[in-house]
């Protein structure tokens, strides 16, 4: 089963000897690895969970260290810089699979920079709004936590291949977007009104963006799940942490621009 988060799509390991099949109806992932890993240097969930937990504290050490410590003109350089770094790392990571705790963590330090710098910018016109998109955030990734284990919402292939495309969808329109502000042309689906709120149509998309980033949760979970019902190597932690806090990060940004578009001009 892959999912729509690119960094997971290549987890779980090809069945060996000892190794549990995949479940029915799953289609078989192939893990090049040559060698059989034994039961100590097999992944399992805490190692996941420990090294998600320490990728946010990098994360958020990071982002403080750029909204309270950075002078005002270096800012810039930290929100510019620290996202096209991370978008560089981010990309190279997953797509060369790489397991490098050091370049994950440097992801994690570059995405905080980000992070700290358009949370400073969006705090300082919507006062107390960063603390509302973390709750938010996690209260989000608490609930997609407890619908997967409860089975409340299931992956299947249909409902993989359907929100693939979806996120796809999503990342050609914030890239065209993106292109078309150089020659200020403002796109409808992320548009404001003179009061600084969102049209109908930008909280929309908004809302639907929140909830489809929110469901890319169920396919990681299940991915995660299978690579260590599989006997992934205890390397490949890192690399499912990793895909974890580039959902936070995506579901935190959308979240922090839904709440602007709903409070409007302070």
């Amino acid at each position: 089963m892959r999912s729509s988060n690119p960094v997971l799509t290549r987890l779980t390991p090809e069945t060996q000897r000892g190794y549990p099949a995949p479940s029915p109806g799953y289609p078989q992932q192939q893990y090049q690895s040559p060698v059989v890993t034994s039961a100590t240097d097999r992944m399992t969930l805490d190692d996941v969970v420990v090294r998600t937990v320490g990728l946010l504290a990098v994360t958020g050490l990071s982002g403080a260290v750029a909204w309270m410590v950075l002078p005002d003109n270096l800012r810039p350089v930290a929100l510019f810089g620290g996202m096209v770094i991370g978008l560089i790392l981010g990309l190279v990571i997953s797509l060369a699979r790489i397991t490098n705790p050091a370049l994950i963590l440097a992801y994690a330090v570059a995405e905080g920079a980000f992070l700290g710098a358009i949370s400073e910018y969006y705090n300082d016109q919507w006062n107390g709004i960063v603390v509302q998109a973390v709750v938010g955030t996690f209260g989000i990734f608490l609930l997609m936590t407890a619908l997967y284990k409860f089975r409340v919402i299931r992956n299947s292939p249909r409902f993989s291949r359907t929100l693939t495309s979806i996120v796809i969808g999503i990342m050609a329109i914030y890239l065209v977007s993106w292109i078309l502000s150089f020659f200020n042309v403002q796109v409808g689906l992320f548009a404001r009104n003179a009061d600084g709120s969102g049209t109908w149509l930008s909280i929309g998309f908004s809302l639907f963006v929140v909830i489809i980033a929110s469901l890319t949760f169920i396919l990681d979970f299940d991915l995660i799940e299978q690579s260590v019902a599989q006997g992934a190597p205890k390397k490949v932690a890192w690399t499912c942490a990793f895909g974890v806090l580039v959902g936070l990060i995506w579901v935190y940004l959308e979240v922090l621009r839904l709440l602007s578009y709903l409070r409007g001009r302070d």
